[in-house]
């Protein structure tokens, strides 16, 4: 009769090189396992990046871009209507006289950015009271004209202001820079011959 003989059956407690080859088993899987986090972080930067960060942005999926709004100036800018029909008084010597401004240049804006100022004014020639800006005006991109009389004109070459009353043989010039008009008489002018005269923008 043939004999049985059964496995040996290991014993309970784990031999030494048992217990070797079991903690390097361990020690590999762990490492494997590390190894796989960080490719799975490497390959994927998206899920590192700070959340508080949008992952799109309007740029990038093209919508507009919102933008602050923007603060009005406290300067306003002048328009064509705040220089033409703007009022300017001319006071000396006991007179006053009231100009009208007809026109928007550049020599109208240099004039009243100025304002208020004082000017000395004279007698010219019998036709017209002028007085000398200090220093001369802007007069580049400001049109000539051909004045009348009652009109405040700007003569370029002389940098000078003047009331003309008597225009008569007057023709168009370059130089002769129309700024606005006036309602005074020649004698009621004489009252600024070498006088010092303000002048100020009417509210």
């Amino acid at each position: 009769m043939a004999l049985r003989i059964a496995p040996r059956r290991p014993s309970g407690r784990p031999t030494a090189s048992r217990r070797a080859s079991t903690l390097l088993f361990l020690g590999v899987g762990v490492g494997v396992t590390a190894l796989a986090a960080c490719s799975t972080s490497a390959g994927n930067p998206a899920d590192t990046a700070d959340p508080s960060i949008s992952s799109s942005s309007p740029a990038s999926d093209g919508s507009p871009t919102s933008r602050p709004e923007s603060t009005p100036s406290e300067t306003p800018v002048a328009r064509d209507d705040a220089i033409v029909g703007t009022v300017v008084r001319f006071s000396g010597g006991g007179r006053t006289v009231d100009v009208t401004l007809e026109e928007d240049n550049p020599t109208t804006r240099d004039l009243l950015s100025r304002l208020p100022t004082t000017i000395r004014f004279e007698e010219f020639a019998g036709r017209e009271k002028i007085g000398y800006p200090s220093p001369g005006l802007t007069v580049e991109g400001s049109p000539g004209s051909d004045p009348e009389d009652g009109d405040l004109i700007y003569f370029s070459p002389w940098g000078n202001l003047g009331f003309y009353y008597d225009a008569t043989g007057i023709e168009y010039s370059d130089d002769t820079i129309h700024l606005g008009s006036y309602d005074a008489t020649r004698d009621e002018l004489a009252d600024f011959d070498d006088t010092d005269v303000t002048l100020e923008v009417l509210p």
